[in-house]
């Protein structure tokens, strides 16, 4: 089973259908919250539908060569949410990140972090050259991530996404394998300069 541990408190590891109930109580009980900003939680009305999610994310480990696409975060024992790569384009070598968390795990900075491990697993493990984020404009708190990753702002994709009675529109937010390299190299500089 995929599990990689980031600290203490948070891992990130595979969804199994074990885990249906707590995933569908997680969603359910943040559900006004998390209606806000995505479109699909009219398809997830019980256990069994959170159970055939889990289903085709472990299904889609073949269609991309056996790695997850999409994985749990762990924060102390518990589902705080999940994140992943929507898409892969193989070609291209560039994939789209998305997430949600939870209600009662928000500004503990689990998705910041969670993130961060699923960049460096793009970047080093699957080869990618390329990823994006895209956020509701209005979304600012999910905003806040990309940002703090040094991801650049790239554009804005009008009407982008139907949320339930309206659209919104979606930022774009793009990081290259160079510019995470060099956030990086002086992330590391900067800490051997500290030490000293």
């Amino acid at each position: 089973m995929f599990v990689y541990k980031i600290d203490e408190d948070l891992s990130l590891r595979l969804l199994n259908t074990y885990d249906a109930e707590e995933f569908f109580q997680l969603m359910d009980t943040s559900r006004k919250h998390l209606s806000k900003w995505l479109g699909w939680l009219d398809y997830n009305k019980e256990v069994n539908d959170s159970k055939a999610f889990i289903e085709a994310t472990l299904k889609s480990i073949a269609d991309t060569g056996g790695f997850p696409k999409t994985v749990a975060m762990i924060y102390k024992g518990s589902i705080a949410g999940v994140i992943g790569f929507n898409e892969i384009n193989h070609s291209n070598k560039s994939a789209i990140i998305g997430y949600w968390i939870g209600e009662k795990f928000q500004g503990k900075g689990i998705v910041t972090k969670a993130c961060n491990a699923l960049i460096v697993y793009g970047f080093n493990d699957i080869r990618l050259n390329r990823m994006e984020i895209r956020v509701a404009k209005e979304n600012y708190k999910s905003r806040a991530i990309p940002e703090r990753l040094g991801f650049k702002e790239e554009g804005l994709i009008r009407h982008a996404e139907w949320l339930y009675d309206h659209y919104v529109d979606h930022v774009v937010y793009g990081l290259l394998k160079e510019e995470w390299q060099a956030l990086t190299d002086k992330d590391f500089n900067q800490k051997k300069l500290e030490t000293r």
